[in-house]
């Protein structure tokens, strides 16, 4: 069984290892990856976490055929921490840039001579893309969006980018493709503003009569698709998004980038919308769930996945292929609007019986579900991990000769491959965090920056 958890909780190390060398040569062929990070799904949102109010078939299939984690945990309680954790091994709070939540006009908070996951297997040979939210900003300064929008995260290791540049409640709400905007007219050019208004566009506040979602506190700026957001845009008419067809469309670019890529190993972020607000959940999933509007989300959410899982079974990839699923901080119920969810009287507990919400210090905050699935080295069906786990543990560190741990360049949260490979030692792989590092036998790997 400490095998099992060893090989699931370091398996994004493992795969780093083969890409750097860390690895033997006689270890397994290196997998496709997909990484899933959700937004806002909190430990009771899923079947396989308890929840009884929602349909999630597609994550309850990815439980049994792998491991279920009951003790992971995001980096940060709220977004843009985690993602940069994730993206870098590093503790957001090291790098202020990537320790609050950014603005949809900030620039890039990775530095961009830092060593990330993509890039890292990038220069293994693998084809990497990032599908949606991403929240890590853009530019060198405050953010244009009316051309080449760099750096951006092909200048951090993604081959293929598709995005939604900050939240779906911030402006600007258009997709990003490749660091350009998706449909944008140069003669509308895009402005966008997170102090005073712009342009003579509705907002929130000034014409609630036009809102088909209202907001329940702030994001009472300018109205895009009925929904008054966080931030004040003009022009890009043609390129705004519909929030209802959000999931469907990133949802249809990671199916295309797997598709696309299939021929050699490929990694894929893909960062969904759901369940983040505006909650708005296409017309085929309104009213599917016992909990409201929320549920229909975490359904049309578990509809993504389902999807992309297919997509990997369609060109017999699920075999080769690791699957990990997590969200980025814990869950919560009014988050800005006037969804239903804060008044939700139908039982269900976003972060099942855990104390604290999203953005909060207790663990309902940081406590989420986290699936992983990876055929033939994962044990699937009726296995569950108590050992303590969380998404900072994307980077190794360097491999030693001597089998000794060493802290990456720069202070960082990270792991050694060799002592975690299913080919390598096996006793007391480092765990990945510092405040998740009990049970199980794990160890703190100490050293300059950990």
């Amino acid at each position: 069984m400490r095998k099992t958890i060893e090989v699931t909780l370091t398996a994004m190390a493992l795969v780093a290892g083969l890409a750097t060398g860390a690895v033997a040569a006689d270890a397994p062929r290196r997998p496709n990856v997909v990484v899933i990070l959700a937004d806002d799904i909190g430990y009771g949102d899923l079947g396989c976490y308890g929840a009884t109010l929602v349909k999630t078939p597609n994550l309850d299939r990815l439980a049994r055929g792998g491991m279920r984690f009951i003790d992971a945990h995001a980096p940060s309680a709220v977004c843009t921490p985690t993602r940069y954790a994730l993206m870098t091994g590093q503790y957001a709070w090291r790098h202020p840039p990537g320790s609050r939540i950014l603005s949809g006009v900030a620039p890039l908070c990775i530095p961009k001579d830092r060593l990330t996951l993509p890039a890292m297997l990038k220069q293994a040979g693998y084809t990497t893309g990032v599908v949606g939210k991403w929240h890590l900003g853009l530019g060198e300064t405050e953010t244009d969006y009316n051309g080449e929008i760099a750096p951006g995260p092909r200048d951090v290791g993604f081959d293929y980018s598709f995005i939604i540049p900050a939240t779906g409640d911030r402006t600007p709400c258009v997709y990003v493709e490749n660091h350009r905007v998706v449909g944008f007219d140069p003669r509308d050019p895009i402005r966008v503003s997170y102090g005073a208004p712009i342009g003579d566009g509705p907002t929130g506040a000034r014409n609630p009569e036009l809102l088909k979602v209202k907001p329940s506190h702030g994001h009472d700026n300018t109205i895009v698709d009925g929904i008054s957001r966080i931030g004040y845009m003009t022009g890009g008419k043609a390129a705004r998004w519909k929030d209802e067809a959000m999931a469907d469309e990133i949802t249809r670019k990671a199916v295309g980038f797997i598709e696309t890529s299939a021929g050699r190993p490929f990694f894929l972020y893909f960062a969904t919308h759901d369940v983040h607000v505006p909650r708005v959940p296409h017309p085929r999933f309104r009213g599917t769930s016992r909990c409201g509007t929320r549920g229909d989300v975490i359904q049309e959410l578990d509809w993504s996945v389902g999807e992309v899982l297919a997509a990997l079974e369609r060109l017999k990839l699920a075999d080769d292929t690791l699957v990990l699923f997590t969200s980025d901080n814990g869950g919560v119920m009014d988050d800005g609007y006037q969804d239903g969810s804060g008044d939700d009287r139908s039982g269900h507990r976003c972060n099942g019986a855990l104390r604290g919400f999203k953005g909060g210090l207790y663990e309902g905050g940081t406590r989420v579900p986290f699936l992983a699935r990876w055929p033939g080295k994962i044990r699937p069906a009726r296995h569950r991990a108590s050992s303590s786990a969380t998404s900072t543990c994307s980077r190794p560190s360097p491999p030693s000769s001597a089998g000794t741990y060493r802290p990456a360049p720069g202070p960082t949260a990270s792991i050694n491959c060799r002592r975690c490979s299913p080919n390598g030692p096996r006793r007391r792989a480092a765990s990945p965090s510092s405040s998740t590092a009990a049970g199980a036998g794990w160890r703190s790997a100490k050293g300059r920056g950990s």
